[in-house]
């Protein structure tokens, strides 16, 4: 539990409305799952990450970063340390001719709502992702071809230690749904976006219809946290699954989606429990089945 000398601590570096304790997590997931974390703060600032950083560090206070909860599942029983939340606080975005700017808690839909406002290209493939662009950085997001790797031009980060620092994208190493930030704890603050120039009416026309596309081909209408599973090497998550015969497989209220195989929805009342055991049931018959070892998108948080 978070003290109550924590509290008044926090309220030097954060105003007091930013900070809720036992927050339920399931308002911060897309899943709409999990328990009370001890303590959530929202931030609105890079120096208010730093400074209350520093204190959590300083007192051995367990903590996690948080976007828009878009790849989490947070255990029924919550989260037992500080969440902070980088979202609508710090989403200011900026255009300088083809370069957009944009604080790590805009949603990925806002950067390429803006990108197409002012005729700029390249961002078009973000328009129907629900995560943030901290988040989308550190798993190098994408669909439809485009992904976040082809047009970051710069990432400003905080280390655990407090240090900032700025990292081209030749550093970030950017892989399949990887980056070099998770493996340096590194948390986003700011990036930019090198993009081109291009026809407005053009780019909300491919916009729109890759929005189309989404909506036809994955299960928008439940709470999810998008695809479950990454792409094995050589197979597709979705087909393997399908071809398992889990379509609507069920535990409890989590569901394998039956427009989607490689969507774990919540369909109705789904516990934590739920989903993680339907995920533990999937892999185990994919690796009975075709011997392929199928690794989650999603993060768990506050399991044991």
């Amino acid at each position: 539990m978070v003290s109550e000398a924590v509290v008044q601590a926090l309220k030097q570096y954060v105003p007091e409305e930013n900070i809720c304790l036992q927050e339920p997590m399931a308002g911060h997931t897309t899943f709409r799952i999990g328990g009370p974390a001890d303590c959530l703060v929202e931030l609105e600032s890079e120096e208010q990450l730093i400074r209350v950083q520093n204190y959590l560090n300083k007192v051995e206070l367990p903590y996690f970063i948080l976007g828009n909860g878009s790849n989490l599942l947070v255990s029924d029983e919550g989260y037992r340390g500080v969440v902070l939340r980088i979202g609508s606080g710090m989403n200011r975005i900026s255009v300088n001719g083809c370069e957009l700017t944009a604080e790590a808690g805009a949603t990925m839909a806002q950067v390429a709502r803006v990108a197409m406002e002012h005729g700029l290209t390249g961002l078009e493939f973000a328009s129907g992702i629900p995560g943030t662009v901290g988040g989308g950085v550190v798993m190098n997001a994408g669909a439809y071809d485009g992904e976040m790797s082809q047009v970051v031009k710069q990432v400003r980060v905080v280390s655990r230690t407090g240090e900032s620092m700025e990292l081209d994208n030749e550093t970030m190493e950017f892989g399949y749904r990887k980056s070099s930030i998770r493996e340096h704890c590194f948390i986003v603050t700011k990036v930019v976006f090198q993009l081109q120039t291009g026809e407005r009416e053009q780019i909300k026309a491919k916009m729109e219809e890759l929005v189309a596309r989404r909506r036809e081909k994955q299960p928008l209408e439940y709470p999810s946290a998008g695809s479950t599973f990454k792409r094995p090497c050589g197979h597709f998550a979705g087909k393997l699954i399908m071809d398992a015969g889990l379509r609507g497989y069920q535990c409890g209220g989590a569901k394998v989606s039956e427009k989607h195989c490689g969507f774990v929805v919540n369909a109705g009342g789904a516990t934590a429990k739920d989903v993680r055991r339907l995920i533990q049931d999937v892999q185990e018959i994919i690796q009975d089945k075709f011997n392929v070892n199928l690794e989650t998108e999603v993060l768990f948080l506050g399991w044991e």
